[in-house]
């Protein structure tokens, strides 16, 4: 039936259309649909490498077909690296490293993921160095923070920001910086930290040095009505060695000194000396480099010509060791010089002068009589024997000595000459006649001063003064081992002294002694005898371990015996023998575990340490390692232990109590009331810089202040290249360019923290320091006198700080001052002395108190001189 109702049509549908119809949904009212596939997951990061606890977020595409889902789910692995959300961001673990796989699954089907690599690293390391500013003079701990919280050892480094050469001061290895001075120095400094362990992790910081501001300083006391004792002129002195004449007008030095090691051998009839181990024991004709022109040779004669002519008194040195310079010189004509330790008898040795040997032998090598151990560091030091001293030198022992031939020295060496001294071979009292004296070596000497119309006696003013007996005996043995191979002994210094003591007095009764010349600090207490023992004496290997010379001269300290021994032969005689007590006093402190003393100014830390040990000189609370306690067996404080407690030297009271047997170094069986005191040879460096006309400025304030009767500098470089040195002697002996001078009479001084409850006393009847009467030293010194040719009195004050200081000086018994002038010395110009113009007021003291007060502000680093008439 059907059929028939579509007619002819139905046939061209056939089975095709049917089925055509069927795939388009038609038909039968049913739905067909694709099944949906997922063809592939791809995964990106925004970075392939991350740092620690850093985020990156992961992406995904999903490809397929059909109607698939696009979503995933995020994984990492491993987990230890990071994790990761459901959006995809990755978060590396706060402290992880390593490579971590992020994987995105399909949730279509989970056969089917895709995956990215993220390389996580530790972070960078960052350094912060704090502080950024450093005050001038004080010294600045800088510390270095790793941004990771490790500790490391740091490496500190130190440049001028600017890129310049000015100083920028030092860093120590823990960060400790101490800054520049004087200035010019940079505004800034770059400060590195960087770890020892990885010079990648490194951090700076600029810092800006800043001066100091003005602050207030301590109180000044100068008392008019508490004069101490006279000032000698005589501390206002200098060596001549390496001085020129317009060096010595500027500071117009009172006192040359002609000493040091070639001194020892000068022969004034030939005019010649040995250069002793100084170079190479070689003779020279004249002294090399003295007053009045360094660079060429003088002699004797002509150094006291030059003095008498600049209105400066002259000291000698005579020899005691026995020794002087021959007639085998080199006379300045470039020929090999005659020395004692020649290439020809002495091969091997370290270093050589043409054929002069230095007279070391090489380790290992054999140098005429001495084979050096192979294991010996720097060499052997070759000693004189029974030939050596007779190609350099001629015997010249004082009149109380012999030399002898002797098989066996102290030193091993074979056959040499050594000097023996006895009392019984000191003339008797009969025999000290002109004619006597005039047949010695010394005695000859001065009395060829004494008979020349162009000098005369010594107390003419110009001859020769003072006459040193010779020159630091503890190195004899060193310095003059060619001659003088055996360490000094008591006898030797005491007895040899003694006798050439007579000699000069006998040929000039107006000349003045100076002796004995000692300069090291256990020498001041043992022989060198001793001393040299104790070296070599355990279990402690220290000076004081075998005294046995020291023993046999009744247990006496070294240099209160020569006194005792001197006042004995001072009653023997029937006059003085010894004027001068004479040290060398080489008392300048250590920085960085060097002595300051002959160097450059260096940084503020080692500014400081100079300044400080001027101290030494006379503080019983200052302490330093060089100078323990000298620990002989009847000493109060003597000890087993090898570990030394350390001693305040104060060695200006020092040689006070020793003279006159009193206070805590003093012997009463063992001094020489009346004798004066000495310090020949002393250096505290830098005295081409501010810093080192500060210090010598207060040291020759202390020598005054606590009275000290002569002393002569000896110098870090040449006179011209030390001119700030040169002013700090002008300041007190020509501060005007006209040679006006310090006043000649100590005024009690006091530099105090608090104000005084009492009377400005600061040296008691034992030439002690009297507690908290300088405590405020540190930073400002002060010194008053009196200068008796015109009444006025005269105040030096010190700044020894990098700021300036307002202090107050309370002017004591001074009722009605005058009018003022002031004189300064400052970094501000180191080329001369500057008059204040201003800012200098003294307030009167209304009646009926007596107390002037005098108000100033003092510039860092500055000498300020005040003179008041009244």
């Amino acid at each position: 039936m059907m059929r028939a109702r579509f007619g002819a049509g139905a046939g061209v549908c056939g089975a095709a259309l049917c089925a055509l119809l069927a795939g388009c949904g038609g038909g039968g009212g049913g739905t067909v649909s694709q099944v949906p596939t997922i063809t592939g997951v791809s995964v990106s990061v925004a970075s392939s490498s991350i740092t620690s606890g850093k985020t990156d977020q992961a992406s995904d595409i999903v490809s397929g077909t059909g109607a698939y889902t696009t979503t995933v789910s995020w994984s990492v692995s491993p987990s230890s690296i990071g994790s990761i959300n459901s959006g995809g961001l990755f978060t590396a673990g706060a402290s992880a490293t390593g490579t971590a796989t992020i994987t995105a699954t399909s949730t279509e089907d989970a056969t089917k993921s895709g995956t990215a690599t993220v390389k996580v690293t530790a972070p960078a390391v960052t350094v912060s160095v704090t502080p950024a500013t450093a005050t001038i003079g004080a010294a600045t701990q800088f510390t270095a923070t790793a941004s990771d919280g490790s500790t490391p050892t740091w490496d500190w480094t130190l440049t001028d920001s600017t890129g310049g050469t000015t100083d920028a001061g030092t860093i120590s290895s823990t960060g400790l910086y101490q800054s520049p001075y004087p200035p010019p120095s940079p505004a800034t400094v770059i400060v590195t930290a960087t770890s020892a362990a990885d010079s990648t992790v490194s951090g700076s910081a600029t810092v800006t040095l800043a001066a100091p501001a003005t602050t207030a300083g301590p109180i000044l006391t100068v008392d008019l009505g508490n004069p101490l004792h006279p000032i000698s002129p005589y501390i206002y002195g200098a060596n001549g060695w390496q001085l020129d004449t317009a060096s010595a007008a500027i500071a117009n030095f009172s006192l040359l000194r002609w000493g040091g090691d070639a001194t020892s051998r000068y022969n004034y009839k030939l005019n010649s000396t040995n250069s002793a181990s100084d170079w190479y024991f070689e003779n020279f004709t004249g002294q090399n480099g003295a007053f009045p022109t360094p660079g060429t040779t003088a002699a004797f004669t002509d150094f006291v010509t030059a003095t008498d002519a600049a209105g400066m008194a002259a000291l000698g040195t005579v020899p005691v060791q026995g020794w002087v310079s021959n007639s085998n010189t080199n006379n300045n004509s470039g020929n090999s010089p005659a020395c004692s330790f020649p290439q020809s008898s002495y091969p091997n040795q370290v270093s050589y002068d043409g054929t002069c040997g230095n007279g070391v032998c090489q380790a290992g090598k054999t140098c005429g009589y001495l084979t050096c151990p192979s294991s010996s560091t720097g060499g052997c030091s070759l000693f004189g024997a029974a030939a050596t001293p007779a190609i350099t030198s001629v015997q010249e022992p004082p009149p109380s000595c012999t030399i002898t031939q002797q098989t066996t020295c102290a030193n091993g060496v074979a056959n040499c000459m050594v000097q023996t001294c006895t009392e019984a071979a000191l003339p008797t009292t009969s025999q000290l006649t002109a004619s006597w004296a005039q047949g010695n070596w010394t005695g000859g000497w001065v009395d060829s001063f004494v008979t020349n119309a162009s000098y005369g006696k010594g107390s003419t003013g110009k001859g020769v003064a003072i006459w040193d007996l010779d020159n630091e005996p503890a190195w004899w043995d060193a310095v003059h081992r060619d001659v003088h191979p055996d360490p000094s002994t008591y006898d030797e210094v005491t007895l040899g002294g003694i006798g050439t003591a007579l000699a000069i007095k006998t040929a000039d009764p107006t000349a003045l002694v100076s002796g004995p010349i000692i300069d090291f600090w256990w020498n001041y207490f043992y022989s060198k005898q001793d001393i040299e023992a104790g070296w070599g004496t355990g279990p402690c290997y220290q000076p004081w371990a075998s005294p046995n010379d020291r023993v046999v001269h009744h247990g006496a300290a070294m240099i209160p015996y020569y006194l005792e021994q001197m006042q004995q032969s001072e009653r023997s005689y029937g006059f003085r023998l010894l004027d001068y007590l004479d040290i060398h006093g080489y008392f300048a402190g250590s920085y960085n575990g060097n002595s300051v003393a002959f160097t450059t100014a260096g940084d503020t830390g080692e500014q400081k340490a100079r300044m400080d040990s001027v101290r030494a000189l006379w503080d019983p609370t200052y302490t330093s390692p060089n100078y323990p306690q000298p620990n002989y067996i009847t000493d109060p404080n003597h000890t087993s232990s090898c570990n030394l407690p350390l001693q305040a030297p104060e060695a200006v009271p020092m040689l006070e109590q020793w003279v006159n047997g009193v206070g805590p170094r003093g012997d009463p069986n063992y001094n020489y009331p009346g004798t004066k005191t000495a310090i020949d040879e002393y250096n505290f460096g830098a005295l081409e810089s501010i810093n080192g006309a500060v210090t010598q400025a207060d040291v020759l304030g202390v020598f005054g202040q606590y009275g000290l009767d002569l002393a002569t500098l000896w110098p870090t470089s040449q006179y011209t290249q030390q001119g700030p040195g040169n002013y700090a002697f002008a300041m007190y002996r020509n501060y005007d360019g006209k040679n006006s001078t310090f006043g000649d009479k100590a005024l009690a001084s006091c530099s105090t923290q608090a104000a005084l409850t009492g009377s400005c006393t600061p040296v008691d009847k034992n030439y002690q320091p009297v507690a908290n009467m300088e405590n405020g030293q540190g930073q400002l010194s002060v010194y008053g006198a009196l200068r008796t040719k015109d009444n006025a009195v005269t105040v030096m004050v010190i700044n020894k700080t990098y700021g300036p200081l307002t202090s107050t000086i309370s002017l004591l018994s001074l009722p009605a001052p005058g009018t003022v002038t002031a004189y300064q010395y400052s970094n501000a110009n180191l080329a001369a002395i500057v008059p204040v113009a201003s800012g200098v007021t003294v307030t009167a003291a209304v009646s009926p108190a007596t107390t002037s007060t005098l108000t100033y502000t003092f510039p860092a680093q500055s000498m300020t001189l005040f003179v008041i008439p009244q």
